[in-house]
């Protein structure tokens, strides 16, 4: 029974330690069945059985086998609660996202926040996560739950794991800030060669093999829900004493460690939930274009989330060869998604107020025909100030609003596809898009009349739009947010052209 904590078949056991030695031994092993504590009642968040969007190949569907694109923005509170309808986000911040064409929002969870104590799940938390889920539900917008951290934990002045889950092998903690913290504290080096080498928590279970458990509790109380597309294993995950990386990446880690860890808690969250899209990132230093080494990961709907960061403008606030950069880390991600034939989404890039930065990573994206998520929406985040939104507490509206970095990001971009995606761009105010008409499953084609729903954002057309087709019909009112076009009966591609309304 999925809903009752206490019977889910979680992994159990400890196996490795925290020392180098440990970390260049074997993995540490996926133990005996256990179970978790529980924290509360556990009552499912969805309710219904069958998600609406899974994976065919390379592209995310939905249950008709459209393809659907995904863009939209991060919303994570890493200071407890961590929750960000407890800094103010609501009903009005899901409606702006809407109304400006966005269709997914990263949310943020914290191991912290999930199992403040060793096997203990807060269910309580979980339920403040599952109303905002339905806050955005009510507005059409899809979520990924992420499973956040930097820094490994706040006890580095970052966020993701409980003080429980901390071991610094008694080695001093120098609170050098975000990111030096990473790769000269000697405590937080030590604790992810803990974490990875599977070291014995508190409570007699491996680091790792809690943190499948706790994922697999999260897993089971979202299981059902369909606006979940995606469950996040781990954000940025940091290599510790293996981090010192080459031009050719960091091969070891990615291959021993990192793939089994995936494999591990994907395993865990299959145990109960058999269809939600799992996503999991290459390590941290793939986002400024080092190339990954992760194997593949055994389970089925998986998607390979990657982050684009321009490391100049990150570390000295200038736009130096960022498009380039940009280009490198997302044909390195396509690549690797092809490989392994699952889709490639970009679940970060921004973070700064320097809108051709953020431009110059949605470029290539729309090339590759990735979706995305900008970071970020509002955060109470004190590694990064840029916001789209700056107050959480007051209307998304006026001068709380980045009005130039929201021209940036709604762009018009199809959201729903009865058929192939070929080619999308937006570029002088125009929007062009092309696709066939084939089921990217490869059973036919869609049949004449199929719709396929494309975002124009009015902020990109404030005096309209005109619309032209060939291979099919526009079924939508004039200058709806959501342009319809239906495919012409015996049509095999269809081509869209939007534009600024004559004289507009």
């Amino acid at each position: 029974d999925a809903s009752n904590p206490a019977a889910l078949p979680a992994l159990g056991g400890a196996g490795g330690d925290g020392s180098l030695l440990g970390l260049l031994g074997s993995h540490g092993m996926v133990g005996a069945p256990g179970v978790l504590a529980a924290g509360g009642a556990a009552p499912s968040a969805g309710s219904d059985s069958v998600l609406p969007v899974e994976t065919t190949g390379t592209w995310l569907t939905n249950s008709a086998g459209q393809v659907v694109i995904l863009h939209g923005l991060n919303e994570v509170d890493k200071v407890a609660p961590y929750e960000p309808s407890a800094e103010g986000f609501g009903a009005q911040d899901a409606a702006f996202l809407a109304a400006n064409g966005f269709n997914v929002v990263r949310l943020g969870v914290q191991w912290a926040g999930v199992e403040p104590e060793p096997g203990v799940i807060d269910y309580a938390y979980l339920a403040s996560l599952a109303q905002t889920v339905h806050t955005l539900e009510d507005n059409g917008i899809y979520v990924i739950l992420d499973m956040h951290q930097d820094l490994y934990s706040a006890y580095f002045g970052g966020d993701g794991a409980p003080a429980w889950a901390v071991q610094t092998g008694g080695l001093p903690n120098h609170e050098l800030g975000f990111p030096l913290t990473y790769v000269a504290d000697p405590a937080e080096i030590n604790a992810w060669d803990a974490f990875w080498s599977n070291a014995t928590a508190p409570n007699g279970v491996g680091l790792e093999n809690d943190y499948a458990q706790m994922w697999e509790a999260v897993a089971a109380y979202f299981d059902g829900n369909p606006d979940v597309v995606g469950f996040e294993i781990m954000n940025e995950p940091w290599p510790g004493l293996m981090s010192v990386p080459t031009v050719l990446g960091s091969p070891a880690f990615d291959a021993q460690d990192l793939t089994p860890f995936y494999d591990q808690v994907a395993s865990a969250i299959r145990a109960v939930d058999p269809t939600t899209p799992i996503f999991y990132e290459p390590n941290v230093l793939f986002n400024f274009g080092l190339p990954t080494h992760l194997g593949a990961v055994d389970a089925t709907n998986t998607v390979f989330a990657f982050h684009d960061y321009c490391l100049v403008d990150q570390v000295l606030g200038v736009n130096f060869a960022c498009g380039l950069e940009a280009d490198l880390v997302t044909a390195q991600a396509q690549a690797y998604a092809q490989l392994r034939d699952i889709p490639a989404f970009m679940t970060e890039f921004g973070a700064t107020d320097n809108d051709t930065v953020i431009a110059d990573a949605m470029q290539p994206a729309d090339q590759h025909l990735i979706g995305w998520t900008e970071w970020t929406f509002t955060s109470h985040d004190p590694t990064s100030p840029s916001n789209l939104v700056y107050n959480p507490q007051d209307p998304p509206v006026g001068a709380n609003v980045d009005a130039a970095k929201l021209a940036t990001l709604a762009q018009p971009y199809p959201q729903v596809v009865s058929g192939t995606p070929h080619t999308w761009s937006f570029d002088d105010g125009t929007f062009a898009f092309s696709y066939s008409t084939d089921k990217v499953d490869g059973a036919g084609s869609f049949a004449a009349g199929s719709p396929t729903t494309i975002a124009v954002p009015a902020i990109e057309f404030p005096h309209g739009y005109q619309v032209s087709v060939t291979g099919g019909q526009v079924v939508s009112a004039p200058d709806a947010p959501q342009l319809v076009i239906d495919s012409d009966p015996g049509a095999t591609t269809v081509d869209v052209t939007v534009s600024p309304a004559a004289g507009g």
